[in-house]
């Protein structure tokens, strides 16, 4: 920090919130309250701006704050200790209670400068968003990347993580650091002791689980008390069935998307691995990490899961696993996409608050997060891609990665990527999700499911305290 009597706004509301002067506002107030980015006192002051330095980074602390999830937090300190080296000191935390944590913080304005907005907690996006507490990340795309001064950031980035970052407009507010192949992830061993092949139609699947079955393995478990987690392959399913444009009406929250027949087959397919017992005893009531478990013990052969589950679920993966990733399996031959279509888009998300005290130094350690050594190191640690074109290249990867990248090159231009998740948190986690581990339980029949689905998204399209977005 430059030397005077310049206190930052985060000392200042700690001192105040010590002597009793400083009260937190209620939630509901958020947008009142929210100051956005462009206050001149809404974070540090910068210093020299070099072409090593194009942030103006100062001597100001940075304080960083993780998510201790699938990913863990050893590729951050990592990154933290190449910005230490050039910078100065970092706070860093990890926690999974990001919402629980943070949000008090963003509310009093006295925001860490950088936070892994991610996990079960996350906080809202496009609430924040929209009470301008997200720091407009335009500035660091347009920047020199870290490895050659002559290519911007931007055109370092895997496809589609920028827009992932957008929400309706052409600023980017998130960066979303991991890569991540969605699908129904399997053990070829589980695979070849049943002697079956990977489905890629419903006939099949119903076969494969059928065979698992007579070998006493359940066909597929799931996370029961994050019934999203299905998404991971039931959206791409939808969208494989009926065309990218049925998922594209979901996330407009356009009139009857649910009701649309792609979504009734998708419900229907999926209601009958329930229907016919294939779905594991007990996985309503079971977190992403106890259906991991079973699934890792060789009790169920599917899994919907994310990239990420490879480092998640590593201490308890036997040694002859062979994890692997396929594509979401298809109807029949009517399918308005080919086997292979498949969910692969950004995920991880980091975020600059709009009031940090280091704004600077945020976007600096999200560049160097997004140099060619750190991307490779993350890629390393936590067996995922990185959103860095090539961080992958050269390196020895594991067989879930491995598996993931096969898929990923097999789908080519048939990416799918709901929007669903991240413009519509609650919508998509508590009511979509909710009707879908209704259904999973054997509770609801598909019918009440669709209509639950549609209630809530009409719901949410009628209610104006929420931001649209459309694409």
């Amino acid at each position: 920090m430059n030397s005077g009597p310049y206190l930052p706004r985060r000392t200042l509301i700690r001192r105040s919130a010590a002597a009793g002067l400083f009260t937190i506002p209620a939630v509901s107030a958020l947008s009142a309250c929210a100051s956005g980015g462009g206050d001149d006192d809404s974070n540090a002051e910068r210093g020299e701006v070099t072409e090593n330095n194009p942030f103006g980074v100062t001597d100001a602390e940075l304080e960083v704050v993780i998510f201790d999830g699938g990913f863990g937090d050893q590729y951050a300190l990592d990154a933290e200790a190449l910005y230490s080296a050039a910078h100065g000191s970092v706070t860093h935390d990890k926690t999974q209670e990001i919402q629980s944590r943070l949000q008090p913080r963003m509310v009093q304005g006295d925001p860490p400068d950088v936070i892994n907005n991610s996990g079960a907690q996350a906080m809202d996006i496009a609430a924040l968003i929209r009470n301008e507490q997200a720091y407009d990340l335009t500035e660091l795309l347009d920047a020199p990347s870290l490895d050659d001064p002559s290519v911007t950031v931007r055109d370092t980035l895997m496809p589609g993580t920028i827009e992932m970052g957008q929400f309706g407009g052409q600023e980017m507010y998130q960066l979303n650091y991991a890569f991540t192949v969605y699908g129904q992830w399997y053990s070829r061993t589980a695979l070849d002791r049943i002697g079956a092949e990977y489905p890629q139609t419903w006939d099949e699947m119903l076969a494969v689980c059928e065979a698992a079955r007579r070998e006493g393995m359940a066909g597929w478990t799931y996370a029961g008390v994050y019934p999203y987690y299905f998404n991971f392959t039931l959206y791409p399913f939808i969208g494989k069935i009926g065309g990218p444009e049925v998922l594209q009406a979901i996330d407009n929250l356009e009139p009857n998307a649910w009701r649309h027949d792609a979504v009734r087959a998708a419900f229907e397919a999926y209601h009958e691995l329930t229907a016919r017992g294939y779905v594991l005893q007990g996985s309503p009531g079971m977190t992403h990490e106890e259906s991991q478990d079973e699934w890792n013990q060789y009790r169920a052969l599917f899994i919907p899961n994310g990239s990420w589950v490879e480092n998640e679920a590593r201490a308890n993966t036997p040694p002859d696993f062979d994890m692997a990733v396929g594509a979401p399996t298809g109807l029949d031959s009517s399918d308005a996409l080919p086997f292979g279509a498949l969910w692969a888009s950004g995920s991880e998300p980091f975020l600059v608050p709009a009031q940090a005290d280091n704004t600077a130094g945020g976007l600096e350690f999200l560049r160097i997060m997004l140099g060619r050594e750190s991307a490779r190191n993350f890629t390393e640690l936590v067996s995922s891609l990185a959103c860095v074109r090539g961080s992958a290249d050269g390196l020895e990867l594991p067989p879930g990665l491995t598996s993931a990248g096969e898929v990923l090159e097999a789908a080519g231009d048939n990416i799918l990527i709901p929007r669903m998740p991240d413009w519509y948190r609650q919508l998509n986690n508590e009511e979509i999700g909710g009707a879908i581990a209704e259904m999973m339980a054997g509770e609801i029949e598909p019918d009440e499911a669709i209509t639950r689905c549609q209630r809530a998204a009409d719901a949410a399209a009628q209610d104006d305290s929420i931001q649209k977005f459309t694409r």
